[in-house]
């Protein structure tokens, strides 16, 4: 293992040279694809294998329109919200209900810890977004903070092993007057975006992200961090969608993903938002263009701005066009966006969610295998096999819940409290097999 780790220094960069690591051979297998065309997609960039070399507890996955759409969920803890037994539950949730990706997005205390504790014990890939660890970090107000000072946390996080850092690097100066001249209804919602636009206008400086990028490239390279190139200018709600600020960003970060390439080192691009259904699809396509193929990583995308406290339905939706159309990587939306820090049974709701969405799009997608679980479902469901199709479910306890809260009587048990024995499938069972089919 130390003499391949010489060898190369990112999954690109092996699949560039022809060296099959570890990773490579695990995502292979569990995307039932042949080694050698998994390979040829990292090396175009267009799958991401996002592995620290430091995080060595990772169960890899690969990100690419044409694996298994994966999801990432969220936590974190907040100014009112700072209990990391907590987050550490949540973590725990959604590793179980099959989350491939954890994103830390701690605002407060001592976040280093849990960060480590991550990446040490957490099979999932890991993801920060260091702008916002730059001010808790360094306890300085984000005017003082210097673009050293951003570029060294980013290499604090590579340090501490996470597999891919949000950086958001397609804003500049540029992008102030864009914002002021086109009046959007939301200005820019990206919390890491709002804080780059803060900095530049308090400081007058260029966004550091972008003006060292070629630094923060020889950073990840290092220590195999993929860049989540973040879409500062994502849309906020319906009326900001697919507007000239989100475009000229994606155009940028499209310029941006051909430089870290070139330097070995993994990408994936951020994408929105809040986007009206018609136009889901389309902004897939848009980005599949002017970012070669990059894996996209959409929030949701929500369709409508009405939802709050549904809007992980509102993403769910979103998400399944979206990933249909060519997105890779899913974020997890929970009941909880807009209103509040997402609590444990927001975080299972907005897995459950998302890996909804997720299925129901490899499904459309054609990949192999995708429908083996929906078709052992129907057998069965076709044989009144509770147990079986318990284990089928993505979310077992909460069937087996509902089903026991409202069993139904002892002379149709095998049926559900629904239809009793007017229930379909026993009357066929039945009926095919000659049987005599009593329903009183």
């Amino acid at each position: 293992m130390e003499t391949q780790t010489r060898a190369y220094t990112t999954q690109m960069d092996a699949a560039r040279k022809g060296i099959v690591t570890p990773q490579i051979q695990t995502v292979a297998e569990k995307e039932k694809m042949p080694v050698d065309k998994l390979m040829q997609l990292v090396a175009e960039g267009k799958v991401a294998i996002c592995a620290n070399r430091l995080h060595t507890c990772l169960d890899p996955e690969g990100v690419g329109s044409m694996l298994r759409t994966k999801v990432n969920v969220n936590l974190g803890v907040s100014r009112d919200c700072k209990d990391y037994n907590i987050e550490m539950q949540k973590v725990m949730s959604a590793v179980k209900l099959g989350a491939e990706s954890i994103m830390d997005l701690s605002s407060h205390g001592d976040t280093q810890p849990f960060r480590r504790k991550l990446t040490h014990e957490c099979p999932a890939m890991i993801g920060t977004v260091p702008v916002y660890d730059s001010v808790i970090h360094y306890q300085r107000d984000l005017a003082t903070l210097t673009a050293r000072d951003f570029i060294d946390v980013i290499r604090l996080h590579a340090e501490d092993g996470v597999d891919f850092v949000t950086l958001h690097c397609g804003i500049t100066r540029k992008t102030i007057d864009q914002i002021k001249k086109h009046k959007r209804k939301m200005n820019i919602v990206s919390r890491g975006g709002s804080l780059v636009f803060a900095w530049m206008s308090m400081t007058g400086e260029e966004n550091p992200f972008y003006e060292y990028f070629d630094e923060i490239l020889d950073i990840c390279e290092e220590y195999d961090v993929t860049i989540s190139l973040g879409d500062a200018c994502r849309p906020g709600c319906l009326a900001d969608a697919t507007d000239v600020c989100q475009i000229e960003e994606l155009v940028r970060m499209g310029e941006l993903t051909k430089r870290a390439w070139a330097h070995n080192v993994q990408v994936m691009v951020e994408g929105p938002g809040h986007v009206p259904l018609d136009q889901v699809a389309a902004n897939m396509e848009v980005q599949k263009s002017i970012c070669m193929g990059a894996p996209f990583y959409v929030l949701g995308p929500l369709v409508t701005d009405i939802a709050p406290g549904y809007d992980h339905i509102t993403a769910a939706i979103g998400g399944a066009v979206a990933a249909m159309s060519g997105a890779a990587f899913l974020c997890y939306v929970t009941p909880a966006e807009h209103l509040a820090l997402p609590n444990v049974d927001d975080v299972r709701q907005g897995i459950i969610a998302s890996k909804i969405a997720a299925h129901a799009a490899d499904i459309a997608k054609g990949i192999p295998g995708a429908r083996d679980i929906d078709d052992r479902m129907a057998d069965a469901r076709r044989n009144l096999d509770w147990d079986e199709q318990f284990a089928c479910a993505l979310d077992a306890d909460t069937a087996k819940a509902i089903r026991d809260s409202r069993k139904p009587e002892e002379d149709h048990s095998d049926t559900c409290s629904m239809c009793g024995k007017f229930c379909a499938v026993r009357s066929m069972n039945k009926a095919l097999a000659g049987e005599y089919i009593d329903i009183l």
